[in-house]
């Protein structure tokens, strides 16, 4: 009893969590299992682009319960990752997409610099320079800096029509979520929304910035956002749709 009531007066700590790979079909995943004091049984969750796994489970959990939750969803892990697209390594001769336009990428090993875009008769151009094992993290910072300069005004313009202002503006590679908005008012985004179209990555940061009044889903949140982005509807059901097609795009 004693124990107890001196935890609470005590900092939380941070979940434990244990991280170690899961093969599923022939595929090895990674796995976090992460305790949560507040968990009342196990929750399964597929990373969006089918990136790896997590498992939430109550604090004190004999890790054979894991395994025996385990084996009975193989069958579920299977189907449901069966219908994840396959996730393409970006490399010179694919197409990505940069705010919803294809743009073929050419690598261009003797010349300096980074990533250029470019336009030839075949369509839209991302020129990276440089040695080839470089490329896809050149054209993920290449992403990150085009996100950087395009939500960071789009920020300005929806906290100024909303009357709030953003502590704080962070970009990840998050990959179970494209936004969040702390209580405290620090907005994050995932650079990959920039691979969406334009109205999408206008409507991501209309959502997180309404957090900013209403720290919740319910409706008045939904009506602050349709007066922020009146495409809102649209736009929700694109990143549903095609959200997990851009969260597999791999740039290791």
């Amino acid at each position: 009893m004693s124990f107890g009531f001196f935890r609470n007066l005590t900092k939380p700590k941070p979940a434990p969590v244990e991280e170690r790979e899961h093969v599923v079909a022939g595929r090895s995943l990674p796995l976090k299992i992460v305790e949560n004091d507040r968990a009342r049984r196990l929750t399964l969750r597929i990373d969006s682009g089918g990136r790896g796994l997590r498992i939430t489970v109550p604090p004190g959990l004999r890790r054979g319960e894991v395994e025996k939750f385990l084996d009975r969803h193989q069958d579920w892990l299977e189907q449901r990752l069966a219908k994840v697209p396959a996730r393409p390594q970006v490399r010179p001769g694919i197409k990505i997409p940069v705010r919803g336009v294809a743009h073929r990428i050419v690598h261009e090993p003797s010349k300096r610099g980074t990533v250029t875009v470019s336009l030839d008769e075949r369509g839209p151009l991302l020129i990276v320079h440089g040695d080839r094992i470089h490329l896809p993290r050149r054209i993920a910072d290449f992403l990150k800096r085009e996100a950087k300069r395009e939500i960071e005004k789009l920020v300005v313009k929806h906290t100024e029509a909303l009357g709030k202002r953003a502590k704080a503006i962070r970009f990840k590679d998050t990959s179970s979520r494209w936004g969040s908005c702390t209580s405290d008012g620090n907005l994050s985004f995932s650079w990959r929304i920039m691979m969406a179209p334009s109205p999408v990555i206008n409507y991501l940061v209309a959502h997180e910035v309404a957090h900013l009044k209403e720290m919740n889903h319910g409706p008045k949140f939904w009506k602050l956002c349709e007066q922020l982005c009146p495409d809102t509807e649209r736009c929700k059901a694109w990143l549903k749709r095609n959200g997990g097609a851009l969260q597999a795009i791999a740039f290791e």
